[in-house]
């Protein structure tokens, strides 16, 4: 029988990503998600042919909230392509994320 490994993950911090088609939906996005509730702005990634992907952190009902908002606020002004939540990332994700945009 194989062992099963525990994974170890980055705290209680929740990963939340919303990819969007264009610059100002993806800027609406992120305003959005910032005032609904309280989670970190890490980064914008411009993934080529126009697409943005904006990710935050924070706790899982936080991230949860921010992701609705921000779905909604860019979906009124542009395209949202995806929006995904990584309740506890694995530990090895941590460095491919980008700190905080606020550092």
């Amino acid at each position: 029988m194989a062992e099963k490994k525990n994974a170890e993950v980055i705290g209680i911090q929740a990963l939340g990503m919303i990819e969007t088609y264009g610059l100002v939906a993806s800027i609406e996005a992120a305003d959005a998600m910032a005032k609904a509730s309280n989670v970190e702005v890490l980064n914008k990634r411009a993934i080529g042919g126009g697409y943005i992907t904006i990710m935050v952190r924070g706790d899982v009902g936080a991230v949860r909230t921010a992701l609705g908002a921000g779905k909604i606020a860019a979906g009124k002004i542009g395209r949202v392509v995806s929006t995904r939540l990584i309740p506890g990332p694995h530990i090895d994700l941590e460095n491919l994320l980008p700190e905080s945009i606020s550092d």
